[in-house]
């Protein structure tokens, strides 16, 4: 008969090799299991420039409405099956709760379908697909909908921001929060010493990726070709035209060109339109639902949703958000930097995103690999979502798997997610 020292020891190597055959780090986040949070389908609309572009007559409902045509057309998913809706927006009056309910109804979705729209500033549509996310792993629906979309030609300007209250501007780190981005990030490149040479060399990049990615048809499978009526403003004919990429997007940019434009937020400054993220249009939409539900209805596995992170920052600070966000969805999903394939992280300005970079120790190679929001637009509400389409788009032509999601957001915050391709 074995003493109880004896007993403890066996017991205890027996623990010892259970935990050794618990796959970590990367290995953990590639297992497969039912109850796995998938992607089944993710695409989004061309982004256009704002006031400018193709879509400049179109409002945020018709870009919501035809992004969610193209989700139920492209997944074959039954609309009656989805159950909750959320949809990230920014600048429309009440986040565009009400006509985004009635865009739902006019692309197919039946009234048992529910939606809400949502508000956390630039991570507005990654917030939509995660708390689409988290509402089918608790078990409170089978199958949603995680989206974003912003008409940043009807909405933006000086009105999307309401008046600070006596009792907000007498708290000064309250009364930060309404700095606007543009000077506030001009302050943070000149506090952490982020040359316009460097700024204007990083936003180059993203439009010769981005351009060269275009022309390849990189983009082609994630967006969703859309049919508008345009208004000439040069003749005001109203023509209906096809809209099937991004319009933001300019050729030849050099380093050298983006030189000549002049600073935007203070004289001598180092912030310009060149190499910050373009006033932009577009929606987005992400299908989601468990592994065990998607291979009951035949549908096609995209990619999986790991984890995600959401923190705050100093108000001034706004553009580190990605810096402080990322490390703790990297610690959340057990895996470490170098283990991630392609970082996708908004280009709000080229400032944030190169500090960000920097400071974490990133691959440069490996973010933004076919350009960014410099190059193509921030559509506010629908960077997020956006992003999703993009990242999964890149993994599997790359034949890659771990991929990041992360953006700066207003007011002090940064958010992050981890994705796996399948």
């Amino acid at each position: 008969m074995s003493s109880p020292n004896q007993r403890l020891s066996q017991v205890q190597s027996h623990l010892a090799s259970s935990e050794a055959d618990i796959p970590r780090g990367r290995e953990s986040i590639l297992r497969k299991s039912p109850d796995d949070v998938v992607v089944t389908c993710a695409l989004r609309t061309p982004l256009t420039r704002g006031g400018k572009g193709a879509f400049k007559d179109t409002v945020a409902s018709d870009l919501l409405a035809h992004a969610f045509k193209s989700l139920i057309s492209r997944s074959h998913i039954d609309p009656n099956l989805v159950e909750d809706i959320a949809v990230g927006n920014v600048l429309a009056p009440g986040a565009g709760a009400t006509e985004f309910r009635a865009a739902a109804l006019v692309a197919g979705f039946p009234e048992t379908t529910a939606l809400r729209a949502l508000n956390r500033q630039c991570s507005s549509g990654l917030q939509a697909c995660v708390d689409i996310a988290n509402a089918i792993w608790c078990g409170m629906i089978d199958v949603g909908v995680g989206a974003g979309v912003e008409s940043m030609s009807s909405n933006y300007g000086p009105g999307a921001v309401s008046e600070f209250s006596e009792t907000l501007d007498k708290h000064q780190e309250a009364k930060n929060c309404k700095v606007p981005m543009g000077v506030l990030s001009e302050q943070m490149a000149s506090d952490r010493q982020v040359t316009r040479e460097v700024q204007d060399a990083f936003a180059a990049r993203s439009f010769q990726k981005a351009e060269a990615a275009q022309k390849a048809g990189k983009f082609n499978e994630e967006i969703a070709p859309m049919k508008v009526k345009w208004v000439d403003p040069k003749t005001d004919e109203e023509k209906e035209v096809t809209v099937d990429k991004d319009d933001g997007i300019r050729p030849g940019m050099t380093a050298e060109g983006l030189k000549k434009i002049r600073p935007a937020f203070k004289e001598g400054g180092s912030i310009h339109a060149g190499n910050a993220s373009q006033v932009s249009d577009g929606a987005a939409a992400v299908l989601l639902m468990k592994r065990s539900t998607a291979e009951r209805l035949g549908q096609k596995i995209v990619g999986r949703f790991v984890c995600s992170s959401v923190v705050g920052v100093k108000p001034l600070l706004m553009g580190i958000g990605p810096w402080k966000a990322i490390p703790v969805a990297l610690e959340k999903a057990g895996i470490s930097k170098d283990e991630v394939d392609v970082w996708e992280i908004n280009e709000a300005f080229a400032s944030q995103c190169v500090w960000c970079v920097k400071e974490l120790g990133l691959d440069e190679q490996k973010v933004n690999p076919n350009g960014g929001a410099i190059a193509f637009g921030h559509p506010l509400g629908c960077t997020g979502a956006r992003q999703v389409s993009t990242l999964f788009n890149e993994l599997g032509r790359t034949g890659k798997k771990v991929g990041v999601t992360s953006m700066c957001v207003g007011t002090g915050m940064g958010m992050a997610a981890v994705w796996v391709k399948e």
